[in-house]
């Protein structure tokens, strides 16, 4: 990809970056404050399980389609001066889903009691299969403004524009916090799940801002019939079936969780969140910045250019989420304690959750991975290979939660998350070759190697400094033996890890510098 190109995407990143660490910082905030008041208990158990029905309406009905569908297709009528007919198709797009939506909660809201007792949380004993239901039709609403606020982020970020969406997902979690900490008192934890509907919708107000500035042009239509959106159907159709099997795999999980003893749930879920802290830091402000780039390249038919883009953002998403993984697997402990060990949070519930967390680091850079390969075939319009691969990726996580679950416990679907990541990172690999051609593996799979090989001796001197740490401060104890052990191994980590990059001239290290140096403009 040509320099200016990577420095636009890096630009971009940088902000989105910025933002995210901004948002995740708030996310965790939350989820400490929530730890605290409830502990890792069913009652958390609850309240976790209560965002299953609507994240399942919001993948099912958008999530996939911007990505996979709408964005490639609003992307070229923006690409080739087709704008009257792209604002057409958005306004379409638009009111479909928000009906859809609607007709989806009204359903969801009459099921809801029958599907959490039957097939999310049969383990539940019987209050908490209650409270589970009450949040889950308050988060209901949720899912109605995520759809809008979906369609908003896919249209301004087709126009390269990242700050209004980035600011609206900060104020998301800012109204969590804020709800749950005001109404707590009154309705316990269902507070939060109030919460979480009014940040949804505040967010989607703030993106209203955005959306106008860059001259949106909605209109009450349902031109079903345009050329666009029956493109955007016959692409979404795959991207319903795939994300249909992935809700499903979750259900399963989530099942299957419920029969363990209570906190089980909120350990993996947890665990999870903090895995996915560099996936949503790095890996997806980066495919964010990069996917407008990639759309254009394929709607020009630009190929070597497509090639040179998403190997660029491979290599660097391989740079930065590896030692992140090693150095959250090596400091699972320090971390998981200093974040979370307050209040009705236990030692034992630390334990847990960080061993928990060890295995879904073996899989986190897959995971980084995935998100961009499924992003190529998306730009190429070709969505029906990411669901090929993520249904059988989807199989076999199942299969391994099942042989895992009763030898290793949430481990154990960790472990069988991390494969499943792999495999399908292989896959996408190996495909996508099929349908362009050489890109460069060699260069890539020298990249990857090398970025292990430092990665690796970084884990040995971040393992190394924070036992030192550990056993000079053992007497001591507390939070301040957590955050010296998290934090001089942090640093001990980065210096090892930067300074070999650079005396080995390891090519990702420029566009490193690039995001940290936007971030810093952003802030």
């Amino acid at each position: 990809m040509e320099s200016e190109s990577q420095t636009i995407v890096a630009k971009a990143a940088g902000l989105l970056m910025a933002s995210t660490i901004l948002s995740r910082i708030l996310g965790y905030s939350r989820d400490i404050l929530i730890a605290a008041a409830y502990g890792q208990t069913r009652m958390t158990d609850a309240y976790l399980a209560a965002f299953s029905i609507p994240d399942f309406l919001y993948s099912l009905l958008v999530a996939g389609v911007v990505t996979a569908a709408f964005v490639p297709v609003f992307s070229g009528y923006i690409n080739t001066d087709r704008r009257d007919e792209g604002w057409e198709v958005a306004s379409t797009v638009y009111n479909i889903a928000g009906a859809a939506m609607l007709c989806g909660i009204l359903t969801a809201w009459v099921l809801a009691p029958v599907i959490v007792r039957r097939w999310l949380v049969p383990g539940f004993e019987p209050e908490y299969m209650t409270l589970t239901v009450t949040m889950t039709r308050v988060m209901l609403f949720q899912a109605f403004f995520m759809a809008l606020n979906g369609i908003s982020t896919g249209i301004q970020n087709a126009h390269q524009q990242f700050l209004g969406p980035a600011v609206a997902s900060v104020m998301y979690n800012v109204m969590i916090i804020l709800f749950g900490v005001v109404l707590g008192k009154r309705l316990g934890i269902v507070g939060f799940s109030v919460g979480v509907t009014a940040g949804a919708a505040t967010q989607f107000f703030i993106q209203v801002i955005g959306l106008r500035r860059i001259g949106m042009r909605y209109r009450p239509v349902f031109s079903w019939r345009h050329p666009g959106v029956r493109r955007i159907f016959a692409l979404m159709v795959p991207v319903l079936l795939s994300y249909s099997l992935t809700q499903a795999g979750l259900f399963v999980q989530q099942n299957m969780t419920s029969s363990l003893p209570g906190g089980a749930l909120a350990a993996v879920r947890w665990a999870q969140r903090l895995m996915q802290m560099p996936i949503s830091i790095f890996a997806i402000t980066l495919v964010t910045a990069l996917y407008p780039t990639l759309t254009g390249q394929a709607a020009r038919g630009e190929v070597d250019a497509l090639k040179s883009s998403f190997t660029y953002g491979l290599r660097t998403i391989f740079y930065i989420t590896m030692p992140c993984a090693i150095g959250l697997a090596v400091l699972s402990q320090p971390v998981v304690g200093l974040l979370y060990q307050r209040g009705n949070f236990t030692a034992d519930d630390t334990v847990l959750t960080a061993n928990t967390l060890v295995f879904f680091c073996l899989g986190l850079f897959a995971q980084g991975g995935v998100l961009l390969m499924n992003r190529v075939f998306y730009a190429m319009q070709d969505t029906w290979m990411p669901v090929i691969i993520g249904a059988g990726s989807m199989l076999l996580n199942i299969a391994l939660n099942y042989l895992l679950i009763g030898r290793m416990g949430t481990g154990g679907l960790a472990l069988a998350y991390s494969i499943a990541g792999l495999v399908s990172l292989v896959f996408l690999l190996v495909f996508t070759r099929r349908k362009i051609g050489a890109y460069g593996g060699k260069k890539l799979m020298a990249s990857l190697a090398k970025t292990l090989g430092i990665a690796l001796v970084m884990g040995a001197a971040v393992y190394a400094a924070s036992s030192a740490v550990g056993t000079w401060l053992a007497d001591s104890g507390g939070k301040s033996a957590l955050a010296a052990q998290a934090g001089v191994g942090i640093v001990v980590g980065g210096l090892v890890y930067f300074g070999l990059s650079v005396f080995l001239k390891v090519e990702e290290v420029d566009t490193v510098k690039r995001m940290i140096r936007r971030m810093r403009h952003a802030s």
